[in-house]
């Protein structure tokens, strides 16, 4: 019965969390690359997936996880409805567009008490997002335009940028799955032998497939609502900053942090400078949009604690 819990918690929280976690990762990806097949774009990331997965598991004794799993056991009676409950939720969640934390909703149930120092760490992933963000893209777009009739954004990039684009999916793709693959291989043992690491990969990858299948899925549509992120250009520096910092907070400690979080500060911060830089009216509008965000990331850390502390009662 556990070995059954463990594979469908594992099967679900593959799926939810890489579909939930798209827009951050994959979703500028997809947006520029709209008219490519999406199999094309599917075996791309795949490889990159395959690689640093096989990497962190030949490299620490069997933990694909790159050693975020430390504060975070095997529970003594093995894994239980409710952390299956976990990644259910998530994907309930994710099919209403909601950008919920995988790292809380998930890792919580699994070890209530390092929820303060995930919310630490996160809160300030997301101010250090918002405030770099925006002075870059306001001093950037603010130097390009004067230099350019138009909106530079909404130029047609020149061929090599897309090359250039792809090469930066690769790195910003490659962080996240070191910040994230923790949420998915929590519920497996923590130094897995070939045959789970064969099973883990098998899976991840056709639940990649299923989510470019859809390009993206309903969460898609948060990233596609913000301005300009449709183009090569654009699209590569979101991934070069957004791939920067989640490299700089995997340095400072091994504790897992939302990357939704980091995201959402990044996108925050952009579509600020994007209406100041233009003297735009709608400020109203964009810090509106910029709430909503952020409410509906709040409600994710909200299911999560009620999520934890449910699992404390259980246990």
């Amino acid at each position: 019965m556990n070995e059954f819990l463990m594979v469908a918690g594992f099967s679900l929280a593959a799926y939810a969390v890489v579909s939930n976690d798209s827009i951050q990762t994959l979703g500028t990806f997809l947006a520029a690359n709209s008219k490519r097949k999406w199999w094309l774009l599917w075996a791309y990331t795949s490889s990159i997936l395959v690689a640093v997965l096989m990497y962190s598991w030949f490299m620490n004794n069997g933990d694909p996880a790159y050693g975020r799993l430390e504060k975070f056991p095997v529970p003594e009676n093995g894994v239980s409805w409710i952390h299956v409950a976990a990644p259910f939720a998530l994907l309930v969640l994710t099919r209403f567009g909601i950008p919920v934390s995988t790292t809380f909703l998930v890792l919580s149930v699994f070890a209530p008490g390092n929820i303060v120092a995930m919310l630490e760490k996160s809160v300030v992933g997301y101010l250090v997002a918002f405030f770099v963000t925006f002075g870059i893209f306001f001093i950037t777009l603010r130097v390009i335009e004067s230099r350019n009739s138009g909106s530079p954004e909404n130029q047609d990039a020149a061929s090599y940028w897309i090359v250039i684009q792809w090469l930066s999916t690769a790195y910003l793709w490659s962080q996240w799955l070191i910040q994230d693959l923790a949420n998915i291989f929590v519920f497996l043992p923590r130094d897995l032998d070939f045959q789970w690491m064969l099973f883990g990969a098998m899976v991840l990858v056709l639940m990649q497939g299923y989510t470019f299948y859809e390009r993206g899925g309903a969460i898609q549509k948060i990233l596609t609502s913000k301005q300009s992120v449709a183009n090569a250009k654009a699209a590569t520096m979101i991934d070069i900053l957004l791939g920067t910092i989640y490299l700089v907070f995997k340095e400072w400690s091994n504790m897992p942090m939302s990357t939704t979080w980091v995201f959402l500060g990044l996108l925050a911060g952009r579509e600020l400078a994007f209406t100041v830089l233009r003297n735009s009216t709608g400020l109203a509008s964009t810090l509106r949009l910029v709430g909503v965000d952020a409410a509906k990331a709040g409600l994710g850390l909200i299911v999560s604690i009620a999520l934890a502390i449910l699992s404390i009662s259980v246990q």
